[in-house]
C-alpha cells in the first residue's frame, strides 16, 4: 500500500517539534539530491549539449558544444562551443562594448571552450548528434 501526499502532509504538519521537521527536510535533501545526480549522469565528457535557460549570462544560452571534464565534486563541467556556436558567440552584441569583448574569440579559431570553472552541469541539456 503506498502513502499518499496528502498523508505525508499530515504526517509532517502533526511532528512535535522542530527537531523532527528537520530529520524530514533532511531526508528531503537528500533525496533531492539523489534523483539531480540521476537525472545529470548523463552530462559526460565528449557528449553533446545545449546549455539551457537556466545560465547566467544570458548570451550562452541556447549554444551548443561538446561536455569537457568534470570538476571533482561533478557539479561544473568545461565546455567547447561547437563551430555555429563559436561564431554566434563571437558576433552577439550582448558580448562586450565594441573592442572591448566579455569573450575574446579570435577570427581563426572555429571552436571556443568557455573560460572559467565550467558550466553548471545542471544547466546543460545533453543532445543527439545530428
Amino acid at each position: 500500500m503506498s502513502v499518499t501526499m496528502d498523508e505525508v502532509r499530515d504526517f509532517i504538519s502533526q511532528l512535535p517539534d522542530a527537531a523532527q521537521v528537520a530529520q524530514v527536510q533532511e531526508a528531503a535533501a537528500l533525496r533531492l539530491g539523489a534523483i539531480d545526480k540521476a537525472a545529470l549522469a548523463g552530462v559526460v565528457a565528449g557528449r553533446r549539449a545545449r546549455i539551457n535557460e537556466s545560465l547566467r549570462p544570458a548570451l550562452l544560452r541556447g549554444l551548443t558544444g561538446t561536455v569537457q571534464e568534470r570538476n571533482r565534486t561533478g557539479t561544473r563541467a568545461g565546455f567547447l562551443l561547437d563551430e555555429q556556436s563559436t561564431r554566434i558567440l563571437r558576433r552577439d552584441p550582448r558580448n562586450g562594448e565594441p573592442g572591448k569583448p566579455k569573450y575574446r574569440i579570435p577570427e581563426d579559431m572555429t571552436r571556443f571552450r568557455l573560460p572559467g570553472s565550467g558550466v553548471p552541469v545542471s544547466c546543460l541539456d545533453v543532445i543527439e548528434d545530428d
